[in-house]
């Protein structure tokens, strides 16, 4: 503190005048504030990334669990396989520390979000607009810090993410042990009997094990809408999953990076031609050409009942954008009428090139 600012802060009476810190409004330059912004980024880059470790460290730690399980199982003739089925609530365990400290990562990286798409943004890119607000945002976060997602989302995520597979090869290892180790079953008796632990009875640990695995399928399911994570990189797909299908294609594509939907026919070839009827077209066309990537052309209309105009936007988009193509157009404009066709043959620039 100066001398100036010292006796600032006492008045002529000797009295305590109002505080006056170094952070009230018009205090800091520019340059300052840019400064102060950049350490707390450091800071929460920092924060973010020991988080993220702690979260390989869990999975580690389930990845080698079960590797020694298995080994141990498949070892000798006579090891139990109940050593799987306790080796898969010890995985559940781990999941449920991983999705605790997925939550406290996500806090972190909710501030260096803020920062990266508010502040950086806009220094590299004039087209890049700051949101309303996100100041304030990240001085709540700093203030009174809360986790920007849910344990339910948390442990739907983890579980796509990293322990699907894991809980899948214990279930089928635990099937292989008991069906064909060391010998192959002759009846479902004999079924039963492997099956059993102790004193409870084969069909009780089989219709557990359903219930359990079937508990951590409708979790990772159902958790695929769920989307306020700010640290993971999303595909452009519709945010609100109304058909089972699409909730599938979702969580396999997070899982196994494979889209389902590749696999299954489809009618009137790859290529779709769309026509939109909007009073709201540039709240329709942005996020076409920025989330979906296509070229949009507005065609002018007028309605042959009511006389009025309207735009028609026109363009062409793949078969598995249709779906994404619909959300935007249904949350840009409830009340907009669409025209889906199959396109015969496209050529020009993002698809096969003209040829004369």
């Amino acid at each position: 503190m100066t001398i100036d600012s010292r006796q600032d802060a006492t008045t002529s009476q000797g009295e305590e005048a109002p505080h006056r810190g170094w952070l009230e409004p018009g205090r800091l330059s520019t340059s300052e504030s840019t400064m102060a912004l950049a350490h707390l980024y450091r800071g929460e880059v920092t924060r973010s990334n020991t988080w993220r470790s702690r979260l390989d460290a869990t999975t580690n730690w389930a990845v080698v669990t079960t590797g020694v399980a298995l080994s141990y199982t498949f070892g000798a003739a006579g090891n139990t396989p109940v050593v799987i089925l306790i080796v898969s609530l010890l995985v559940l365990l781990f999941l449920f520390i991983e999705a605790r400290r997925y939550r406290y990562y996500e806090l972190w990286t909710h501030r260096v979000r803020l920062l990266e798409t508010n502040f950086y943004a806009s220094l590299l890119s004039t087209d890049s607009k700051p949101e309303r607000g996100w100041a304030h945002e990240l001085a709540r976060t700093l203030e009174h810090p809360a986790f920007p997602i849910g344990l339910l989302e948390a442990l739907g995520r983890r579980y796509r993410r990293n322990y699907a597979l894991l809980f899948f090869i214990l279930t089928l290892s635990w099937l292989a042990k008991v069906v064909i180790h060391p010998i192959s079953l002759e009846n479902w008796s004999q079924f039963l009997n492997r099956a059993s632990v102790g004193p409870v009875p084969g069909w009780v640990v089989l219709i557990g094990g359903i219930l359990f695995n079937g508990g951590l399928l409708a979790l990772g399911l159902f958790t695929v809408g769920l989307r306020r994570s700010d640290a993971e990189v999303f595909d452009q797909a519709p945010r609100f999953y109304r058909r089972l299908w699409a909730r599938v294609r979702a969580a396999t594509t997070e899982a196994l990076e494979i889209d389902l939907g590749q696999f299954k026919p489809k009618s009137g070839g790859g290529r779709k031609l769309v026509f939109i009827i909007s009073d709201r077209i540039k709240a329709v066309s942005q996020p076409l050409m920025n989330e979906l990537d296509r070229g949009v052309t507005l065609i002018k209309g007028q309605g042959m009942y009511s006389g009025k105009e309207h735009g028609i936007l026109m363009c062409v988009v793949r078969s598995r954008q249709v779906e994404p193509l619909k959300e935007i157009v249904h949350q840009a404009d409830p009340n907009a009428f669409v025209v889906i066709s199959a396109a015969q043959d496209v050529r020009g620039e993002g698809f096969r090139p003209l040829e004369a």
